[in-house]
């Protein structure tokens, strides 16, 4: 196996889907911007060339010959191919196939009741369950979804998981409450909430990492965005991870977006088979407040794991210079004391900006890294 490079570059999250595929997925004709998308995309990547029929069905105005499945197949090639050639190391499809993080999960258990649509940050929509009875996975998930980019991926693969912890703070948690004897005060509710995130976790999560695995995957991203919403629940989020994981061989790493790190530490350390802390930086890091800072506190604790070093803010279409990357890795080494020890991300999925946006970011993060790394290893001779 080839060494990785100095300072790699991974993808974090999902990635806005192209308008072509929004309309092949509902069997609609491709409109003349969405045709023109597909093919200059196919022309950079050359994406659609191991799907020929498919890709001159949809190019051809015969949207209805072609199953959904086939388009999301499309979808999924073209996201694989477009981060691939961005340049980064380590990638997945940018969960081509998901609506969201919460809803596909839950539809894949028994003991849910969905109770109707919220709204994320981002102006999407999912429908939000109630835990209504004793929990049970119908089957394990997103494995044909990683068997698929195992396929065609040249660069490293990796799977991206919504966390056990997550996926109980965004539902209703009706069956476990019930169970508590007595007044369900603050007490008897948090020990619901650990009922039902230890069962999520034991019963859902462990078993679907564990098929993942068996069909060769070896690294995979627990996502727990809600682990900075109660950063007095850290220890749940901790319990939730380690049940997920325990007696499982795979490198693990912790995604956690727009948090102040401070506030779940030192409790979050706990969480054993993390390889890696995939965090945002970039998004705090403005004029007059070092966004990364709060590396120091791993060092302070002892803590000498990998971290994904968010150097892109995922939130604004203004795009980073290199040298910007370059400056944001250089401030991480400078806390961390190991430039071995460091992954770059964005700061978490790029779904909220255009492919043209993302993609510049994307090639700004990779050539930042780059700088950074010919600065260090010139250094290191």
């Amino acid at each position: 196996m080839t060494a990785r490079p100095l300072f790699p570059t991974q993808e974090i999250g999902s990635l806005a889907k192209p308008r072509w595929q929004l309309l092949g997925q509902r069997s609609e004709p491709l409109d003349v911007a969405a045709r023109e998308e597909f093919r200059l995309s196919a022309e950079r990547t050359h994406f659609a060339d191991d799907l020929p029929e498919d890709r001159d069905a949809l190019l051809g105005g015969r949207a209805r010959a072609v199953d959904p499945e086939r388009v999301r197949d499309l979808g999924a090639l073209f996201a694989i191919r477009f981060l691939e050639s961005a340049g980064l190391d380590r990638v997945y499809d940018g969960e081509a196939r998901r609506i969201e993080m919460y809803e596909f999960p839950i539809r894949q258990m028994r003991g849910f009741r969905f109770q109707g649509h919220v709204r994320s940050f981002d102006n999407k929509y999912y429908l939000k369950a109630a835990v209504v009875d004793e929990l049970r996975l119908e089957r394990p998930y997103h494995v044909d979804e990683f068997d698929f980019v195992k396929r065609y991926a040249r660069a490293e693969p990796k799977l991206p998981i919504t966390g056990p912890y997550t996926l109980a703070d965004w539902s209703f948690n009706e069956y476990y409450l019930a169970r508590q004897k007595g007044w369900k005060g603050r007490g008897a509710r948090r020990a619901a909430q650990r009922e039902f995130v230890v069962d999520l976790a034991r019963r859902a999560l462990r078993p679907t990492i564990q098929a993942l695995i068996e069909h060769g995957c070896r690294v995979i991203q627990i996502d727990e965005p809600a682990a900075g919403t109660h950063p007095d629940e850290a220890d749940l989020v901790v319990e939730g991870f380690n049940a997920a994981t325990e007696g499982l061989d795979a490198e693990f790493s912790m995604h956690i977006c727009y948090s102040d790190y401070r506030d779940l530490l030192p409790t979050i350390l706990e969480a054993k088979r993390c390889r890696q802390w995939a965090w945002e930086f970039a998004n705090r890091d403005i004029d007059g407040h070092d966004g990364y800072e709060v590396l120091g506190a791993l060092r302070e604790y002892g803590d000498d794991r990998e971290v994904g070093l968010g150097v892109l803010d995922v939130h604004r279409d203004a795009v980073e210079s290199p040298e910007l990357v370059a400056d944001r890795i250089r401030r991480a080494v400078r806390y961390l004391g190991d430039p071995r020890r460091i992954w770059v991300n964005p700061d978490c999925g790029l779904r909220t900006r255009s492919l043209g946006i993302a993609r510049a970011k994307l090639e700004a993060m990779v050539r930042g890294a780059a700088l950074a790394r010919s600065e260090f290893e010139g250094a290191a001779h």
